[in-house]
């Protein structure tokens, strides 16, 4: 009898598509000249300033108020450079497949979406009128990591020390937040996270992967969404405590 395969290593569609666009979008700026890759930058990326009453009109900032609204999913499509994407990747097609799995295609559009916002409202809370933009998907891949915490590690799920496997270690009821925290392995799990996007954020790691500074305040608000508002997405029903 053939064994079942792990759905992780079966890409979710989804997971492609995005990732595809993620790396056709990094392609084609790669051949444009440098005013048009601007002009991108200035329509797409997640720029602060452009929320700024208080500076003068006229900036240099197209889009109106249409593009204060996507600029806050379509900055995560842009990426700093080819390090920057091929890292991003990497950790989307790893924590994104998971979440994916158990979400399904429509959910987890709807939840990439939502992370991304929350990560470009933690960096405008924090950055608010500097006019450097925010790139990259790693709010989103943040919020993603954040929600595989909430199943992953639990008896039967992929992670946990009684996995079961195939699709189903994917689908068992995830336990409520606090019971989740009391896990040494999810315990384990944050504390890296945090210490490195902390380290990340301090300039200890970052310079040696990318000259581009990594907007750390986003990644937390993206976990953060993450880890809060996994229930509003799961289709699973939870477990009790």
């Amino acid at each position: 009898m053939a064994r079942s395969s792990e759905p992780i290593f079966n890409l979710p569609s989804v997971i492609a598509w995005l990732g595809a666009a993620q790396v056709l979008v990094h392609g084609a700026r790669a051949l444009f000249d440098a005013e048009t890759d601007l002009k991108t930058l200035m329509w797409f990326a997640f720029v602060p300033a452009r929320y700024d009453a208080s500076l003068p009109l006229g900036l240099p900032l197209p889009g109106g108020l249409a593009a204060e609204i996507w600029t806050f999913v379509t900055y995560a499509f842009l990426h700093g450079d080819i390090v920057h994407l091929l890292v991003n990747l990497v950790w989307f097609l790893a924590f994104g497949s998971a979440v994916a799995w158990r979400f399904g295609s429509a959910r987890f559009l709807v939840f990439f979406a939502v992370m991304a916002a929350a990560g470009a409202l933690t960096h405008l809370v924090t950055h608010y009128g500097e006019f450097a933009p925010l790139v990259g998907s790693s709010a989103a891949i943040s919020g993603a990591m954040a929600a595989a915490v909430r199943f992953a590690f639990a008896d039967g799920g992929p992670l946990g020390f009684f996995r079961n496997r195939g699709e189903a270690a994917f689908r068992i009821p995830a336990a409520p937040l606090l019971t989740s925290l009391r896990n040494p392995q999810v315990i384990v799990f944050l504390a890296v996270w945090f210490v490195l996007n902390l380290a990340f954020g301090a300039s200890v790691i970052s310079d040696l992967f990318t000259s581009a500074t990594i907007a750390w305040e986003a990644h937390i608000g993206g976990f953060l969404a993450g880890l809060l508002l996994f229930p509003l997405f799961d289709p699973v029903e939870a477990a009790r405590d």
